[in-house]
């Protein structure tokens, strides 16, 4: 019972479950789930649209899989969702095979259960973008090419090529770097390189290239400029170059790593014995293959011009099967106090988390009382607020000393104790932060004003602002002013009419209100509002929240 309660009952309801509890955030997961709408709608599934505008910066596995998923399921925040979610599950149930492989089926169980209650993949297992969807097929690919290496069994080497092409689908490059780069760099550092040969197969490749042609001929023969865009622009000059203005510091991602490991990290405080450390870890070898994992994968997103802080996804699963030895070990040992000094911070540690985490859910109340719309500081919770924390606080309040009350009763059950109260705070904190972060970062908030003030076969125009989930969820197309951003190459290529129609400048949508006096349009933050009501006094506030306005523009 315990190994289905921790791989399938706590995971199913964590990742699965939960996934409506948020409407989708602007403007990432609103993105992926037009492009998949655009293509059901169109039937072209080779070459991805958004906003009628030709997008190619990512293949389009996630969007096919999306797209099937909408049409089974229907077009949701879940159904977008779900793919991430499985995909964040296929990677808790492929660090419970690998630490049952390493060592035996109880670190398997341990490294699940941490991989489950991080919350960096919770998080992305809850966003429907590409990241999570990458990491499974990617860290699945390295899997499969140790193995093959292992135990030199020819359809294993076949599985890995063929996840490799699936990897590559989903964001390119990429999914092949990875894979071939830690396995051969910990071929050559656990002085195997010798066999780095036997990772290159002709049949596999040949499956390759049967996964991954097919899409990328039919889109370079629907784009002419095809190829170049998504292997110079995308691949080669992202990652040399801050074409897209990424300016942060080298230490980016410690802290995301850090935060990611959250809120069991602080325990391992207590389990964490130097003298055991070398006999609690893998073999030497296994060891060496998840360093190489872990840095490569740091190092390269480190020094690339591009960092996004989801790119550094697919650590957290040699971390976790890292520190599932640790907690293993610690749980199995002989029961022994803790010196003052190992006591004194581990207390201060768990006792700081949770204060933390407290101070967290009680400020957005207390900003509520501060907002202002006009300098764009904006908080907005409702008066549930209140209510939706209590589980949370509770879980925090017992995390700080119910583990170790347990532990020291029972000289067991402190591990599970922690795994099933983080599972507890992070699924309850999912609805104080739907309170939180749905008014203002998520445009589905705008369907039901739409729908009762924009009447049917009205143009609904958005003024420099670009919220893909006006379209999603109200399945209109909005006519964009200004706020084009990543949409620019896309609208190069469509015609006069088309760009004059659904993407104009301010002074060309300010002209149309002049001509037509009678406009209705979505905007954001009071900046923008005080902009068209100087140009159009007479303009009507239809709704908004502090945070979008519904307009209607009169002349």
């Amino acid at each position: 019972m315990q190994k289905k309660y921790i791989l399938f009952l706590i995971p199913f309801i964590l990742y699965i479950c939960l996934l409506s509890v948020m409407p989708q955030m602007e403007p990432d997961e609103t993105r992926y789930s037009l492009i998949a709408g655009a293509m059901n709608q169109s039937g072209n599934y080779v070459t991805p649209h958004i906003k009628n505008t030709i997008y190619l910066e990512k293949p389009p596995l996630v969007s096919w899989v999306t797209a099937i998923l909408f049409k089974i399921f229907g077009e949701n925040d879940f159904s977008a969702r779900l793919f991430a979610a499985l995909s964040a599950w296929g990677c808790i149930l492929l660090v419970y095979f690998m630490g049952k492989h390493f060592r035996d089926e109880k670190t398997g169980l341990y490294a699940a259960m941490l991989l489950t209650i991080s919350t960096f993949p919770f998080v992305l297992g809850h966003i429907n973008i590409l990241d999570m969807p990458l990491t499974f097929f990617t860290c699945l690919a390295v899997w499969l090419g140790y193995l093959a290496l292992q135990k030199q069994k020819k359809y294993l080497i076949y599985l890995f090529y063929f996840v490799t092409a699936s990897a590559f689908l989903i964001k390119g490059v990429i999914g092949v770097v990875f894979p071939f780069g830690i396995l051969i760099i910990w071929l050559i550092w656990a002085g195997r390189w010798r066999q780095t040969w036997k990772l290159f197969s002709p049949v596999g490749i040949l499956i390759f290239m049967a996964a991954v042609c097919p899409w990328l001929i039919l889109a370079q023969k629907e784009n002419p400029d095809f190829l170049w865009f998504f292997f110079v622009r995308e691949h080669f000059l992202r990652f040399t170059t801050k074409m897209h203005g990424k300016t942060e510091p080298f230490y980016f991602y410690l802290p995301i790593i850090a935060g990611g490991v959250l809120p069991w990290i602080f325990y391992i405080i207590k389990a964490w014995k130097n003298k055991y450390i070398k006999k609690s870890l893998f073999d030497p070898d296994e060891n060496k293959l998840l360093i190489v994992w872990f840095l490569l994968i740091f190092i390269f997103y480190t020094v690339s011009s591009s960092k996004l802080a989801t790119y550094i996804a697919p650590v957290f699963l040699p971390i976790a099967l890292f520190a599932a030895c640790i907690f293993k070990r610690h749980e199995e040992g002989p029961f022994a106090e803790q010196n003052n000094r190992q006591k004194i911070v581990y207390r201060l540690a768990i006792t700081l988390q949770s204060l933390l985490f407290f101070i967290v859910l009680l400020l957005p109340p207390v900003l509520n009382k501060y907002s202002d719309a006009g300098k764009g500081l904006v908080c907005m919770v409702s008066d549930k607020w209140w209510l939706f924390i209590i589980v949370p606080v509770i879980a925090l309040f017992l995390l700080t000393f119910l583990p170790d009350l347990i532990y020291r009763k029972y000289r067991k059950g402190w591990f599970v104790s922690i795994y099933l109260l983080c599972a507890i705070l992070l699924g309850s904190i999912l609805f104080p932060l739907n309170d939180f972060l749905s008014p203002y970062r998520s445009a589905k908030v705008t369907r039901e004003p739409i729908a009762r003030y924009v009447p049917l076969g009205q143009n609904l125009y958005q003024y420099k602002v670009n919220f893909y989930g006006i379209d999603f969820y109200s399945k209109i197309r909005t006519p964009i002013v200004e706020d084009f951003g990543e949409l620019a190459e896309g609208i190069a290529k469509l015609s006069p009419e088309e760009k004059k129609r659904y993407f104009l400048y301010g002074n060309e949508f300010f002209r149309l209100c002049e001509d037509k006096k009678d406009i209705y349009c979505i905007t954001q933050h009071n900046k923008k509002l005080m902009q068209i009501m100087q140009r159009f006094p007479a303009t009507q506030v239809l709704w908004d929240n502090k945070a979008f306005y519904l307009l209607h523009i009169k002349i």
